[in-house]
């Protein structure tokens, strides 16, 4: 049986696969995650969920509340319709493979979306990964309400050069290209 639930640390370790498999190898360790969990707490609401089948982790959506999140040279501020207080950051969301399109990426970002709103955040901004397969991430997030402001060229090369992130498309050395999107949140309301 499928169901969602708050991101405990119960299920780090299952994440941290997960992100892997799909993401590419090093893109998250325990570590890393541990540190990224806590900006998607506020006022002691979680924002980060996972989809569960007979508690195994299936999918995961790791989301930043408003004023928890660093800017950086890849956020276009200027252009957003909401200032950075009450933005929130979509920072990564997986669904193991097998069990992609089935709707559980959508029921992951409602999840997120409605405890990014108890925190206060009035819309949330995400990098979307241009290269995934038939450029799907951009298309879901499209079709969730959001809107493109920019497009970043290199947006994870940082890591490659920092972490050792391995990139399914580029190997060692990312390449590939961030769609910056905000999503308001009266779109899912």
């Amino acid at each position: 049986m499928k169901s969602i639930a708050v991101m405990d640390e119960v299920f780090l370790s299952q994440v941290v696969l997960l992100a892997n498999q799909v993401h590419g190898e090093n893109y998250l360790d325990l570590t890393k995650l541990t540190e990224l969990r806590q900006r998607g707490i506020k006022h002691n609401i979680n924002a980060s969920y996972v989809a569960l089948i007979d508690n195994r982790v299936v999918g995961y959506r790791l989301s930043f509340a408003a004023g928890q999140w660093p800017l950086d040279e890849w956020c276009s501020v200027p252009l957003w319709p909401v200032s950075p207080t009450q933005m929130a950051y979509f920072k990564s969301v997986a669904v193991a493979p097998e069990l992609q399109g089935q709707g559980l990426g959508t029921q992951l970002l409602r999840a997120s979306v409605k405890s990014l709103q108890q925190q206060g955040a009035t819309a949330g901004l995400a990098h979307i990964w241009q290269q995934s397969p038939g450029n799907a991430a951009q298309r879901y997030f499209t079709k969730a309400g959001a809107a493109l402001l920019q497009v970043h060229a290199d947006r994870w090369l940082h890591l490659s050069q920092t972490t050792g992130y391995l990139c399914p498309i580029c190997g060692n050395q990312c390449h590939c290209t961030a769609a910056e999107m905000v999503l308001p949140f009266a779109e899912l309301s």
